[in-house]
């Protein structure tokens, strides 16, 4: 019984240190993503991936200006960075 608890244990850390940030704004308030994909490439961000996340915010893989490789988790209301990997 001890070890099938440390198991569950376990796993349910290990999930959740993999998980970003989590946004709850209603997607009526959202930023368009065109619009803002726009303003992050100005900024100089060369953008591979662009996605949901499951928490419910903007998340880019891609480069930033000086060419180092990142994965950030913005909040999709207000744009603000959340979390940068």
């Amino acid at each position: 019984m001890n070890r099938i608890f440390a198991a569950l244990s376990i796993a349910i850390l290990s999930t959740s240190a993999f998980a970003g940030p989590s946004c709850n704004a209603p997607k009526e308030r959202w930023m368009d993503q065109d619009k803002f994909k726009a303003g992050l490439e100005t900024q100089g961000y060369r953008i591979k991936t662009f996605k949901v996340s499951k928490g419910n915010c903007y998340e880019i893989y891609g480069f930033d200006k000086a060419g180092n490789k990142v994965e950030i988790y913005f909040d999709p209301q207000t744009g603000a960075e959340l979390e940068r990997k």
